[in-house]
């Protein structure tokens, strides 16, 4: 408990010390200055030259004229146009030959003629051995 009270008056501490610090320096500087005003030190690096005042006239002028811009477009012509006419000779015989007939669909074999057909190669076999 003690560590945090020491903690918060040592950040006291801190704050007086820096305010002191900075008021010091403040009249520090405020009594240099006033010591260089009484014996007539001037700052080194300040202008002592007079400046004459500046006559200000209102005449203003723009210059608008500018150069001149000339533009060259050729006259327009109409597009050549190169237009072939071919003849083509189409000879389309009188009478369209007739579509050629759909072959037919051969019938699928059933079970029993795909067993028949394999018993009669079986025996075919059989006998030719």
């Amino acid at each position: 408990m003690s560590e945090d009270q020491e903690g918060g008056m040592s950040g006291v501490k801190k704050t007086i010390l820096g305010v002191l610090g900075t008021a010091v320096t403040g009249i520090g500087i405020w009594a240099s200055t006033q010591i260089n005003t009484i014996l007539g030190i001037e700052e080194e690096g300040a202008a002592t030259e007079m400046v004459a005042p500046v006559e200000q006239s209102n005449n203003q002028s723009v210059n608008v004229s500018g150069p001149a811009i000339t533009i060259n477009v050729p006259d327009q012509q109409p597009a050549r146009t190169n237009t072939i006419i071919r003849e083509t000779v189409r000879e389309i015989p009188a009478t369209q030959p007739a579509p050629a007939a759909a072959p037919a669909e051969e019938k699928k074999e059933t079970p029993q003629e795909r067993m028949a057909r394999l018993k009669k190669q079986k025996e075919d076999q059989n006998a030719g051995k």
